[in-house]
């Protein structure tokens, strides 16, 4: 179907669960979606930002439906709490896992649980949340779950016998395996999906690249300085603007035409039109899937429901 991501379908009645929806491109899935009319909430770590975020949406969409949970993915203990609340949402149509962490240190940081920082909070804390808000996903007709990948699974690898990479730390291979892990996992559960016959979807997207010289202004939220936009047409084949990074989420959230076990990302790789394209081997892999679920329900505590 001919898609514009600048004219998305109607999306009144859907609610959406947008993690990190309070800066980059997570603020701009959460504005998208709720300019196009849906009922968003957003999940983030910091209230003051939070507010920010939803005071920005509101002063372009004044009559759009958004609000915010507090959710901190390195403690699973917030985890639950977040969902406990989500949990009494009436519906929930897509929840869009963006947040995460981007390599914060160039030494091995832990989660309040003990886990390496950017496996935790990237993948552990999503595994635990989907989890936890299965049940109302499970009762929203056409109900999907949106994964956030990064295209750095092409330059990196993954070891499942050092998912923690407590053997050997480097921040930028740390990273490609955390977004290893939420590819495999958003692809995992498609297949767990199925095989249950579950009416909900799994999908995953990556967004390319995103330049914050790129980004139109937002008060609050995105205010790019002169010196970011002049390197932004300096590095102009880096990417396009954390708006246009935002599209392949939110095309896999609402596109009636997108079924389970897809990958959408830039059609250019870096920028472009949402489309499906071929994740990494590794990340796509049913025996690596499997052998990372299993571990991660152990590191959580949780059984999935499904």
């Amino acid at each position: 179907m001919t898609w514009d991501p600048r004219a998305i379908p109607s999306q009144a009645g859907k609610t959406f669960v947008v993690t990190g929806g309070n800066a980059g491109i997570g603020y701009f899935i959460a504005e998208q979606l709720a300019g196009a009319g849906g009922r968003v909430v957003i999940a983030a770590r910091n209230p003051g930002r939070a507010s920010a975020a939803i005071a920005s949406i509101l002063s372009r969409y004044p009559r759009a439906e958004v609000s915010a949970v507090h959710l901190d993915l390195a403690s699973l203990d917030s985890v639950r709490a977040a969902a406990a609340e989500l949990s009494g949402l009436d519906r929930i149509d897509a929840l869009i896992e963006n947040a995460g962490a981007i390599m914060p240190s160039k030494s091995r940081q832990l989660t309040v649980d003990g886990n390496e920082l950017m496996f935790g909070t990237n993948h552990l804390g999503h595994f635990l949340l989907t989890a936890l808000l299965y049940p109302t996903l499970e009762r929203t007709p056409g109900s999907r779950v949106v994964t956030m990948g990064s295209g750095a699974t092409r330059l990196t690898g993954i070891r499942l016998d050092d998912l923690q990479s407590a053997r050997a730390f480097s921040a930028w291979a740390a990273y490609g395996q955390s977004k290893h892990a939420t590819q495999a996992f958003g692809f995992e559960l498609d297949r767990r999906l199925r095989a249950a016959g579950s009416p909900v979807s799994a999908l995953v997207a990556h967004p390319g690249g995103g330049q914050d010289g790129n980004t139109p202004a937002r008060l609050g939220v995105m205010e790019p300085t002169r010196g970011q936009r002049i390197l932004a047409k300096i590095m102009f084949f880096v990417g396009g603007g954390k708006h246009t990074a935002a599209w392949p989420a939110v095309r896999a959230a609402t596109d009636p035409g997108a079924v389970g076990g897809q990958y959408w990302g830039p059609r250019g790789g870096l920028s472009g039109q949402p489309r499906v394209g071929r994740p990494a081997p590794a990340s796509h892999d049913p025996a690596l899937g499997a052998a990372l679920w299993t571990e991660s329900e152990r590191l959580v505590g949780q059984t999935f429901p499904v």
